[in-house]
């Protein structure tokens, strides 16, 4: 199995890049997955299969329930051997929100994923409070959903 330049290991050891898509692509393989954070339409579509989700710049999903339904399909991917990338404009609010809701499916506590996630991913990764508060709500979401 070929990992993307960039991915971070969650917690049980699968990889996932984040990445802001202002930046140029990395070197190496391509991406067999891109979960895009931002507007359908707005930015480029990759080139290799991806889903959206509608995700304002600094806030929270428009619908928590495709979101989480999406975030879960993506680790799903990624626990399964594809080269999953997770990107927004930046690569670094609504990104490091999904790599912390991956972390959490990943089996770390929910109260303590951002901060894994500002360790091993980016220090200023999911920036804002309703953000914070969105990754701790994401475990009870999981489970109801």
């Amino acid at each position: 199995m070929t990992r993307l330049d960039g991915a971070v290991l969650l917690p049980d050891g699968t990889a996932v890049r984040g990445r802001g898509r202002r930046q140029p692509l990395p070197e190496g393989p391509l991406p067999e997955f891109s979960l895009c954070l931002g507007r359908r339409g707005h930015d480029a579509e990759p080139e290799w299969e991806s889903a959206w989700i509608e995700w304002p710049d600094f806030r929270v999903p428009r619908d928590r329930s495709a979101a989480v339904a999406a975030i879960v399909d993506a680790y799903r991917r990624a626990r399964g051997g594809a080269r999953v990338e997770v990107s927004c404009g930046g690569g670094v609010g609504r990104t490091g929100t999904v790599i912390a809701c991956m972390a959490v499916l990943a089996g770390h506590p929910a109260d303590d994923a951002v901060a894994w996630t500002r360790a091993h991913y980016r220090p200023r990764a999911v920036e804002t409070p309703w953000q914070r508060r969105w990754v701790k709500g994401f475990a009870e979401r999981v489970r109801t959903s």
